[in-house]
């Protein structure tokens, strides 16, 4: 069942995408006065179709096959290979007749449509929702690093307070793009010492290894939310609002303290030193092997903030975000062509963004990944590669600077030459997804 919702949840959310991409196609097609015989949901390779039916002469419908969609513009050479059509002479409501500007217009409808939606999704959310922080002023306690900030330097207690010579003000800035893409520079406070610790350029790669949070945390107090029902931490005694501050006689104060002491006796008995009110108790209890006890921090010590938006403040906030998904992922592609980040580690196919939408449907989560998607997909349509509506802005560019279409025999053999890169790369995204969420 559960893999059923992630599937139906990642059809749903392609299916608008794709929908709407290619409307931005047919409405700009249709605006110049260009037939589209064709207008798609998924394709239907070979012939087969799941539905159909004919309006105003274009073919409507659902393909069996769902790699994306298409619109068919009369008298394009496109996906569908379809160069019959191009023997006779050109007819007025034809794209080849269109002057190069209108069919540029034509070839970027849908990356228009797909950057327009993102932005309207982000606006949309930071409307209803706000934006939901923690205060880095407020942070008195510091960071904690996990395996990756240990690394490159960062040490328990370490104030972050500004990146690339910026103050930040959200402890989220720490785990943005600017410092996850890496050559960024981190300004700490030690001990009333300024230190600056260089984020490597590879940092990316190592956060897709091992997760955020083996980079930074906020450092966060022993206080106890709740006990985990008939666990070890129940059978000892603990409870909800204690505050655990030591074990083994060893005084702890924070949170990553009491990991470490927990680690120390995992698979053995230890003495707990619990606060409750204003007594001091002394617990024994059974530390598992995997040094853990049964119960969930208490948080109502991180300085948690928020801050709303009216309908019209909320457009430039939403607009930023879509537009720095955009950049992110351009800046994240180009770290891939240089080599910096391994292709494997840095692109997601159906079966990974399926587990990102997750089990249970939640409409906020649902479009957050809608509006990422719908950038990221921009962004890759602009790709100039033949097959792609990049592809084909290039050419179009290209004609427009030499004053010339280029012949009909070389757009053919491009469009073959980017479906074969096209087919490289899906199967490459597939069975890159196959190894990590199946194999592993």
């Amino acid at each position: 069942m559960d893999g059923l919702v992630m599937a139906g949840q990642l059809l749903l959310g392609l299916s608008i995408l794709i929908v709407l991409h290619e409307l931005g196609h047919f409405v700009a097609a249709r605006a110049f006065g260009i037939k589209v015989e064709k207008f798609y949901l998924f394709f239907d390779a070979w012939g087969f179709k799941l539905f159909s039916f004919r309006y105003k002469d274009c073919e409507y419908g659902i393909g069996w096959l769902p790699l994306g969609g298409y619109v068919k513009i009369a008298g394009m050479i496109d996906e569908s290979m379809d160069t019959e059509q191009l023997s006779g002479p050109p007819q007025p409501w034809e794209f080849r007749s269109k002057p190069a500007w209108q069919r540029l217009i034509v070839m970027l409808g849908g990356i228009a449509v797909n950057i327009v939606l993102g932005i309207f999704i982000f606006w949309m959310i930071t409307f209803k929702v706000g934006e939901n922080f923690i205060s880095n002023d407020k942070l008195v306690n510091g960071v904690v690093p996990g395996k990756i900030g240990k690394e490159i330097g960062i040490q328990a207690g370490d104030r972050v307070v500004a990146v690339n010579g910026k103050p930040i003000k959200r402890f989220e800035e720490i785990t943005s793009s600017k410092v996850l893409l890496g050559n960024s520079e981190l300004t700490v406070l030690r001990n009333n010492e300024t230190k600056f610790i260089t984020v490597p350029g590879d940092i990316l790669e190592k956060v897709s290894d091992f997760g955020l949070g083996e980079f930074v945390t906020p450092r966060m107090q022993t206080g106890v939310a709740e006990v985990v029902k008939g666990g070890n931490a129940e059978k000892a005694g603990i409870k909800a609002g204690d505050k655990i501050i030591g074990i083994n006689s060893k005084p702890v104060k924070f949170l990553d303290e009491l990991k470490a002491g927990l680690q120390s006796v995992k698979g053995k008995n230890a003495q707990v030193t619990v606060l409750r009110a204003n007594d001091t108790l002394q617990l024994s209890t059974l530390v598992d092997t995997d040094g853990q006890i049964g119960f969930a921090i208490d948080t109502k010590d991180l300085p948690l903030e928020s801050q709303q938006y009216g309908f019209f403040e909320a457009l430039p906030v939403g607009a930023s975000k879509a537009w720095g998904s955009f950049m992110d992922n351009a800046r994240g592609l180009g770290k891939v062509i240089t080599g910096e980040v391994k292709a494997q580690k840095a692109f997601t196919g159906p079966v990974g963004i399926a587990n990102m939408f997750g089990s249970e449907v939640n409409w906020l989560k649902f479009w957050s990944l809608v509006g990422l998607l719908s950038m990221a997909l921009a962004l890759m349509n602009l790709l100039p590669i033949p097959a792609l509506d990049g592809g084909h802005a290039t050419f179009l560019i290209i004609e427009i600077i030499k004053g010339k279409p280029l012949g009909d025999k070389f757009m053919e053999k491009a469009q073959i030459v980017g479906f074969f890169i096209l087919v490289a790369l899906m199967v490459f995204v597939l069975g890159n997804d196959i190894f990590k969420y199946i194999i592993k």
